[in-house]
């Protein structure tokens, strides 16, 4: 059997901000523009810059969260697929679009407007749906804190760290 594959991969800054609607089933969706940009010389040495600018599409709660968290000029990666629709306008003209339908998207700079940057949370919610929110940090008494008598010497306490590896950053 034949394989197949069709994955879009970009990193590029909003074009303008996400338009949330619903479908009459209830169900969200989004859609939203980037610009990517690519430099390259000329034979005669000439500096270039293109700008490419793509439809994004994000459906259910990775709409919804879109909606909430992106703006204008903010630099994303999104991951995804093409997806080509025809229809015929109302007046009578028939019409193709080429969208990339998202599956995964990750904010890539800090919140603008002086507001604090993006939490932790808000990036894992769209790094991987299925990876667990961390567990809130409770605070020992000075009880707790006093060694006990026939306390298991063993066992070791391990602390959820905050640090981010560059190295874990998958792209």
């Amino acid at each position: 059997m034949a394989r197949s594959l069709n994955k879009v991969e970009l990193i590029g800054n909003l074009t303008r901000d996400p338009e949330l609607r619903y479908t009459p089933q209830g169900t969200a969706v989004a859609t939203f523009g980037i610009a990517t940009n690519r430099t390259w010389v000329t034979d005669s040495g000439e500096k270039r810059d293109e700008a490419d600018f793509h439809r994004i599409v994000a459906w259910n709660k990775l709409a919804e969260l879109c909606s909430q968290l992106l703006t204008k000029g903010r630099k994303i990666y999104v991951e995804g697929r093409l997806s080509n629709r025809s229809w015929t306008g109302q007046d009578g003209v028939q019409r193709n679009i080429t969208e990339i339908v998202i599956s995964d998207m990750i904010i890539l700079d800090a919140r603008r407007d002086g507001a604090e940057p993006a939490s932790q949370a808000d990036e894992a919610a769209f790094e991987h749906e299925a990876t667990p929110a961390p567990e809130p940090v409770v605070e020992e008494s000075a009880a707790e804190k006093q060694p006990k008598a026939k306390a298991n010497k063993s066992e070791k306490k391990v602390e959820p760290s905050d640090d981010v590896n560059p190295d874990d950053i998958p792209f």
